[in-house]
Formats: C-alpha cells, sequence, structure tokens
C-alpha cells in the first residue's frame, strides 16, 4: 500500500488509551480493581441525569437538537450570558480542534506549556501548525516566558488553568498582566476543565474578559465534576463573532442526545454537585495529610486530583497495579520521580493509601 500522507500526520503520536479495567484484571489475575488515575468522579453521575438518560433512550431513532438549544438556554441563564456566546462539542476536546482548524493555518503558530494536556499540540500538528512549547515555572504556566515567546506567527495561546498535571493555577492579577501586552488578534484559550474545584478566592471568572480586548475563550466540561466523562459534552464560552466560526466549521448534531439530555439534568442537580465539591476537598485533604506521614512528597492542588513524589512513579505505579490500584505515572509529562492521583471515595482512599504504604515498604522507602 503506498499512501501519500503528510509529515506532520506521519510523525503524530496516538493519544494512549488504556485497556479496558475488565482486560487489565483478567491480565494480572485480579479483581475488585480502582481506577483513580483518570480524573473521574467518583460519585458518579448525578441520579437525576441517569433518570433523564434512561428516559431519553426510546428517542434514539431521532437525530439530537443541531443546536442543543435547551440545554444553551438553560446554561446560558444559569452563567448570564447569552446563548450565542456558548458553543457545544464532543467532550471540550472537540472545541480545541474546532479553535485549531477555525484560526490555525498551516505554518501558523500555538503557544502552550510543557508539561500540559497533550491534546493541544496533537490538534496543532494535526492541522499543519507550529507548537511553540513553553516549560512550566515553579509546576506553573510562565506568563512572562509565554508572551515572550509570541511572533507574527502567533495565533492561538492554551492556557490550562488549573494545569493538568499539577494542579496549579495563577491568578487575576497575573493574568490581567498578561493579557495587557498580548495583541488583540491573538485568542487566549483558559481551559477550564477542573475550574469547579478551586478555591473561589483564586478562581477567574472568564467571562469578564469574553467582550473586551484580547479575545479569551473558556473550556469546561461535564466530565469532571458533573461525572459524564461517558458521555462526552463539553461547551467553550467566547465571544459570539468567535463561536460563529466555530458553528461553521463543527459538525452537525455533533452533541449526541443522552449527552444533551444527560447534561440538562446535571445542571438542576446543586446537591449532587455540591456533595461531589465537598468530597473531593475533604478527600484531597485527608490524602495529603496521610500520604505525607509515608514520607512522600504532595503537592498543592486546584483540581480533583494531586501529584506525589514517590522517587521512581513508573515502579511504584506497577506495582501498585498489581495490587488494584491504579494511579497514572508521570515520565510522559516530564515528571519521571510522581505519580498521580485522582481523588476517590472515603473506601477507595483508604484503599489507596493502603497500596501506597505497602509499596513503598515493600521497595524499602519507608
Amino acid at each position: 500500500m503506498k499512501l501519500k500522507v503528510s509529515e506532520n500526520i506521519r510523525s503524530l503520536v496516538p493519544y494512549p488509551p488504556g485497556k479496558p479495567l475488565e482486560e487489565l484484571e483478567r491480565e494480572l489475575g485480579i479483581t475488585g480493581s480502582i481506577k483513580m488515575a483518570s480524573n473521574e468522579n467518583a460519585l458518579g453521575p448525578s441520579p437525576k441525569a441517569i433518570a433523564a438518560i434512561a428516559e431519553s433512550l426510546t428517542k434514539l431513532h431521532r437525530y439530537p437538537d443541531g443546536s442543543c438549544y435547551y440545554l444553551a438556554n438553560t446554561l446560558a441563564e444559569k452563567l448570564q450570558v447569552s446563548p450565542a456566546e456558548i458553543v457545544f462539542g464532543n467532550g471540550s476536546n472537540e472545541l480545541i480542534e474546532l479553535l485549531v482548524t477555525s484560526f490555525v493555518s498551516p505554518g501558523e503558530e500555538v503557544l502552550t506549556s510543557f508539561p500540559t494536556f497533550l491534546v493541544y499540540q496533537k490538534m496543532v500538528q494535526a492541522r499543519g501548525g507550529v507548537n511553540r512549547v513553553v516549560p512550566l515555572k515553579g509546576m506553573k504556566h510562565d506568563l512572562e516566558a509565554l508572551r515572550q515567546g509570541i511572533t507574527p506567527k502567533t495565533r492561538l495561546i492554551f492556557l490550562d488553568n488549573p494545569n493538568n498535571p499539577t494542579g496549579t493555577v495563577f491568578d487575576k492579577l497575573e493574568f490581567d498582566a498578561f493579557l495587557e501586552r498580548v495583541s488583540e488578534d491573538i485568542i487566549v484559550v483558559l481551559d477550564e476543565a477542573y475550574v469547579d474545584f478551586v478555591d473561589p478566592k483564586v478562581r477567574l471568572d472568564a467571562r469578564e474578559y469574553m467582550n473586551v480586548g484580547t479575545p479569551v475563550v473558556a473550556l469546561r466540561t461535564f466530565s469532571k465534576a458533573y461525572g459524564l466523562a461517558g458521555l462526552r459534552i463539553g461547551y467553550g464560552l467566547m465571544p459570539a463573532k468567535i463561536a460563529d466560526y466555530l458553528h461553521r466549521v463543527r459538525q452537525p448534531f455533533n452533541v449526541n442526545l443522552p449527552a444533551q439530555i444527560g447534561a440538562l439534568a446535571a445542571l438542576s442537580d446543586e446537591q449532587h454537585y455540591q456533595k461531589t465539591l465537598n468530597m473531593t476537598r475533604a478527600g484531597m485533604a485527608w490524602l495529603h495529610k496521610r500520604i505525607e506521614e509515608l514520607g512522600c512528597r504532595t503537592f498543592p492542588s486546584q483540581t480533583n486530583f494531586f501529584l506525589v513524589d514517590v522517587g521512581n512513579g513508573k515502579d511504584i505505579y506497577k506495582a501498585m497495579l498489581h495490587k488494584g490500584v491504579i494511579v497514572r505515572p508521570m515520565t510522559s509529562y516530564g515528571f519521571p520521580n510522581y505519580i498521580r492521583i485522582t481523588v476517590g471515595t472515603r473506601q477507595e482512599n483508604e484503599r489507596l493509601l493502603q497500596a501506597l504504604a505497602d509499596t513503598l515498604k515493600e521497595k524499602g522507602n519507608i
């Protein structure tokens, strides 16, 4: 087979999917594993969302609403924005792709940090754009270095705030100073996948920036705090003019029916939402304290996950895997000594702690 493939596609490395939990258990000969590696909501979806989705299944022979009309209007009212300033996607990943497709031509540049969410750079490369990457500084985005990296070819700047995998944020004063020196023909994208977990005292309000000066787009998701990761639904808040361009390139019916119905119901369940936040914050504090008592260094986080310095992240990950506890090694993010842990239920947190303690003891770390 003689395929003609451009080099930017040929050299792309596929996003590494994990094996199904059942297959992993079969290979390792274990049962009852817990997954604390993918930053999912351990409580699961809202009961209201489950009920609404179940009821919608009889309508699967119909196409979904291509405009997400009811969801858009409900969310717009909740956030006090116009429905014209919201674009929904098949996960916030699709919004990243739509932004790159709409505003980056081959040879043009996009600024990101390292480490950060891997999908930004993959989308840019697939489009034929040029990735300009700036290392984090002190586990945070180096906004000044990013600003200095801007060239006449820069079209987008992606900033995940909080950052994945470090869980760090920048505050309003830092961001304001940064934006003042970014020209108005560049779009600054705030990926706020974990914004629900951020302490209100340090949380930015992206709506303040949407229609003044340098254009700002905020990306959000129903995968984390709302527990709908399996439905793949996210949204972007942005100036209506930017939204119009994204609507021109997005696929029709890009958000499926159960996703729209589930997200709409999840928005109405404030009790479940608050329960998720309370469980996450309590679990985070408990795990930090207990893990540090084992002699490991943990890092503060404004998300539902955090980093732990365990000496050799890959070895600890593999050993814990055999104990039925799945965490995330950080070697591919440039942190070979670390693992990343997602906060779970109290029972899951206790089991993780025991598995980590046993593993560290077996390896002579404690």
